[in-house]
């Protein structure tokens, strides 16, 4: 099997640099057009320079393809509709959205100005929400679309000095848990990545370049390139870096009934064992499987016959 995207159009946001240069060059190489979304320029996301968008762009085009940059700030919800709608007047289509476009802010929670918390998060999780939102109406016309939140391990389970990054991470498995269930019927899939990989982001907390050296971006992008697939999955959150892939999943255990009489927070905590019990745990894909569980655990103990 090849994945190819042959006459497919895919927006890359924060593809002007690191892990974005890298999915675009891959997605372009087989066979997309690639919109190259990046505002270059300062690290801190400033400025509408979009030199390193026009660099990515010649690349792909020297290599044959097709692509085009857009110097949108995926924060500004009325740039990012300007982008769709110089996409949909060029190529007519949009089929592959990657939510990649990032910063980082980091400092211990104690010593962070709420503003870096703010920016942060409008960054990555108001960034990835508003690029998503502007080609949601165009994916389901087209009854196809693949998208990807770029997730992190800080929100997955946390990293010092990162609360900000770590909050907004976390936020977008949430985006894509429901998206996964309102795109469905459209043809839809979105799903996560959670990278570790070399680049501008990471270069300057990891001192050892032999370690630098195994996180290629192009170990990431493996990755990336299969969850946009035709037959890539739906709601996953795929991890990868230095070769290593991995899926994380959230489970819940089975849990434990307490009477009405029984529900003081001094039983929660004296049966705290059985709650944190994972012997039965379970993947729940969607809200309303953790009310089902709860509601059948109270009708069996009190007797009654739910329909």
């Amino acid at each position: 099997m090849t994945i190819r995207f042959d006459g497919q159009v895919a927006i890359v946001t924060g593809a002007g640099n690191g892990l974005g240069r890298c999915h675009a060059l891959a997605l372009a190489a087989r066979g997309a057009k690639v919109v190259i979304n990046d505002l270059g320029g300062a690290r801190d996301g400033s400025g509408a320079s979009s030199d390193a968008a026009l660099a990515v762009v010649a690349e792909i085009e020297a290599a044959g393809g097709e692509a085009m940059a857009n110097g949108a700030n995926v924060a500004k919800f009325d740039e990012v509709q300007a982008m769709v709608e110089q996409v949909m007047a060029k190529w007519g289509r949009i089929d592959i959205l990657v939510n990649n476009a990032g910063i980082l802010r980091d400092k211990s929670f104690g010593k962070m100005p709420i503003e870096d918390f703010d920016l942060v998060v409008d960054v990555h999780l108001m960034g990835a929400a508003n690029c998503t939102k502007a080609v949601w109406d165009i994916m389901k016309a087209q009854n196809y679309g693949r998208i990807v939140m770029t997730s992190s391990s800080s929100g997955l389970y946390g990293n010092f000095g990162q609360t900000n990054y770590g909050a907004a991470k976390m936020a977008v498995v949430g985006f894509m848990n429901t998206l996964c269930i309102e795109g469905e019927k459209y043809g839809i899939k979105t799903n996560c990545l959670a990278p570790t990989a070399a680049t501008r982001m990471t270069e300057d907390i990891i001192p050892d370049q032999r370690v630098l050296d195994l996180m290629t971006p192009e170990s990431v992008t493996a990755g990336l390139v299969a969850l946009v697939a035709e037959d890539g999955p739906n709601r996953s959150i795929l991890c990868a870096g230095a070769g290593g892939y991995a899926r994380t999943v959230v489970y819940e255990t089975d849990g434990i009934y307490l009477t009405p009489e029984e529900q003081t927070p001094e039983n929660v905590l004296a049966n705290w064992e059985k709650i944190d019990d994972a012997s039965n745990q379970q993947e729940l894909k969607a809200g309303w499987m953790q009310t089902n569980k709860f509601v059948a655990k109270a009708a069996k103990s009190l007797g009654i016959e739910l329909g």
